[in-house]
């Protein structure tokens, strides 16, 4: 398994339209996606998981992956939620 944190910087937070870009590069690897916030574990390939997080502006997210391509997958997730839900 490989994880990394990441802060959520994007002002709306992951609400529909970031969720989704979320969920549509999760959907490219072959790993199991977790997103953990807090003590609770989400589907990081479910959009109804990634919205039920109610993920918000500052918070800490840990990004975790489990299978052949999880350290790509954990690196490409982070990068997205630190730099590309801000443009």
């Amino acid at each position: 398994m490989y994880r990394e944190e990441v802060i959520l910087k994007n002002e709306t937070g992951l609400h529909a339209r970031p969720a989704s870009l979320f969920v549509k590069e999760a959907a490219k690897y072959v790993s199991d996606i977790k997103i953990v916030k807090g003590e609770k574990e989400y589907n990081g390939k479910s959009i109804m998981g990634i919205l039920s997080m109610g993920a918000a502006k500052g918070d800490v997210l840990t990004i975790q992956a489990e299978g052949e391509d999880e350290e790509t997958a954990v690196k490409e997730l982070v990068d997205l939620i630190a730099n590309k839900l801000n443009e």
